[in-house]
């Protein structure tokens, strides 16, 4: 039997939708969040996922557990042949690296190939996926030790290694240097603290962005190719109104999309530079292996690069 692995609920119905044979597996896990440490095997790294997923408020933790067991189990039984279908994001590319390295090490006598278009696969009509699946390819050698580099890469404790992956030649995937670029913005500024994100929520709410779902468009628009869902925007934004300075103030509603923001006089200063965001307030945050804690954390985007910069 043929297994389908795409990216989320979406692309999975609409790839049923197609007529492909065989099942479609959805991969559903936000890896540019929370902790994803090296050395951990599948299975151990599933748990830890599932864990702090349920911490984020994404499920009860034995509902993820058991889904991320299930669908390990299918990639773990799968034979003949495995169609990878991925998109051109960060949330996308993550995804695809982790399924590469792991059938590279435990796909043997599997049939991989790839479907990774520079488009949307969830908002794609049936017929263009069904145009996709045939125009699909097999996955290279080349393919697969890139996707083994950038995984155990994205993994490690030192960001550096990223950019070395970076460095050197990524054309077997040509999405993925982008999107690691994209996972590299989310460190910490040395200019203010603020990651990338943090400072696109900041900019749309200073611009008039009233609203949750109002600054998660914004922010979305400011992104090419876009990969931000909406519960990890939520948890940005509950991030910047938290800490003894708090950036933002939120303004319950019923419907938590329609949550008021307003600056504060900190947001205003970290956002004209006038204050540093991690100081003020201190983080914990996992960025692939990295973690990052305290009030004068160790790696900072400077705007070309990560690098080692305590007391910033």
């Amino acid at each position: 039997m043929t297994l389908h692995v795409t990216n989320g609920d979406h692309a999975a119905a609409q790839i049923r939708a197609a007529g492909v044979e065989g099942e479609v597996l959805p991969w559903r896990d936000v890896l540019h969040d929370g902790p994803v440490p090296t050395g951990v095997p599948l299975a151990e790294l599933s748990a830890v996922r599932a864990a702090w997923l349920a911490e984020q408020g994404a499920g009860e933790l034995a509902a993820i557990a058991d889904e991320f067991a299930a669908r390990d189990k299918s990639l773990m039984e799968a034979r003949g042949d495995v169609v990878l279908w991925f998109e051109h994001d960060l949330y996308d590319q993550l995804q695809l690296i982790q399924i590469l390295d792991w059938l590279a090490e435990h796909g043997s006598g599997v049939r991989i190939s790839l479907i990774n278009p520079p488009e949307y696969l969830g908002p794609a009509s049936p017929e263009r996926l069904a145009a996709l699946f045939a125009e699909r390819r097999a996955v290279t050698p080349e393919q697969l030790a890139l996707a083994g580099r950038a995984w155990a890469a994205f993994r490690a404790p030192d960001p550096t290694a990223v950019q070395r992956v970076m460095a050197g030649d990524t054309a077997a995937l040509p999405f993925l240097a982008a999107a690691l670029r994209r996972h590299l913005e989310q460190f910490p500024s040395v200019r203010d603290g603020l990651s990338r994100s943090e400072r696109q929520i900041l900019e749309a709410v200073e611009g008039g962005a009233g609203t949750v779902r109002d600054a998660f468009i914004e922010h979305n628009r400011r992104e090419e190719p876009i990969w931000l869902g909406d519960m990890s925007f939520a948890g940005y934004v509950q991030a910047l109104a938290r800490g003894p300075r708090p950036l933002l103030s939120i303004e319950a509603a019923p419907d938590p999309s329609d949550a008021r923001l307003e600056l504060t006089a900190t947001g205003r200063d970290v956002l004209a530079g006038r204050a540093d965001a991690v100081r003020e307030n201190g983080m914990d945050r996992w960025l692939g292996g990295v973690h990052l804690r305290g009030h004068d954390v160790r790696w900072r985007w400077d705007g070309a690069e990560v690098r080692e910069c305590v007391s910033a």
